[in-house]
């Protein structure tokens, strides 16, 4: 730690890691502890302005290719999701410090900017698997609300060879990135020097995520065809 030296208060690499591990578990117990005080709150989707959601064909039929596995497959994909979201007031907090040193102690430090976006790279990967399950994701809509719903279902399942495409090259990349990192026991260039096998092993877990994600999803379009199909042909 002597290049540290003069820098101030730099927060450890352990407590960086220990904290990201165990800060969301407890604003998430806290979040539980509040809603059976208060009892269920029903969220309401906020209306977009201007813009008309139409409900998607899973949004239409919940039930859809319901079973043990895809339920796994969703509260671990809705856990995470909130999990990794916790970390964004993590970000604040060491923007905040960095403010109050900066211009009020006149000290700098070397490490919030540098542990902020690391954080909220982990973020956007390990995300992935919730957007997915509650339909956040980018899509060109121009065609498919032409479509019946049972052409929409078909399209979705379609489209999903070109995703699992992706997130299996994602998942292989990210193998390699997390072998190569840890075996040369790479760190950051700055003078944190922070462990960098730990981001991109979080780049293999959101890679693995989404997939399971998309494994879920692909089950409930192939069973809503199938009953979309003998609906209308009954």
């Amino acid at each position: 730690m002597s290049d540290l030296e003069g820098f101030g208060f730099v927060l450890p690499h352990w407590f960086y890691w220990g904290w990201l591990a165990v800060m969301p578990l407890i604003m998430m117990a806290l979040d539980r502890w509040q809603q059976k005080r208060k009892g269920p709150v029903e969220d309401e989707p906020t209306p977009v302005p201007g813009e008309v959601q139409k409900p998607t064909p899973l949004e239409r039929h919940p039930d859809a290719g319901v079973n043990v596995f895809t339920r796994a497959i969703d509260w671990i994909s809705e856990h995470s999701g909130v999990f990794v979201a916790f970390w964004t007031v993590n970000a604040v907090c060491f923007y905040f410090f960095e403010v109050v040193m900066r211009y009020i102690f006149n000290m700098p430090t070397i490490w919030v900017h540098e542990a902020s976006f690391l954080l909220l790279g982990m973020q956007y990967l390990l995300a992935g698997a919730f957007a997915m399950l509650h339909g956040a994701h980018v899509r060109v809509d121009v065609l498919y609300n032409l479509l019946p719903e049972r052409g929409r279902v078909g399209m979705d399942i379609f489209t999903s060879m070109f995703f699992f495409i992706f997130a299996l090259a994602l998942a292989i990349t990210s193998w390699t990135f997390f072998q190569n990192s840890f075996s040369m026991h790479e760190t950051t260039v700055e003078t944190w020097g922070i462990q960098y096998y730990p981001v991109k092993a979080m780049m293999l877990l959101g890679a693995i995520l989404i997939l399971l994600a998309g494994v879920s999803k692909l089950i409930k379009d192939i069973a809503l065809f199938i009953r979309l199909g003998k609906e209308g042909t009954a």
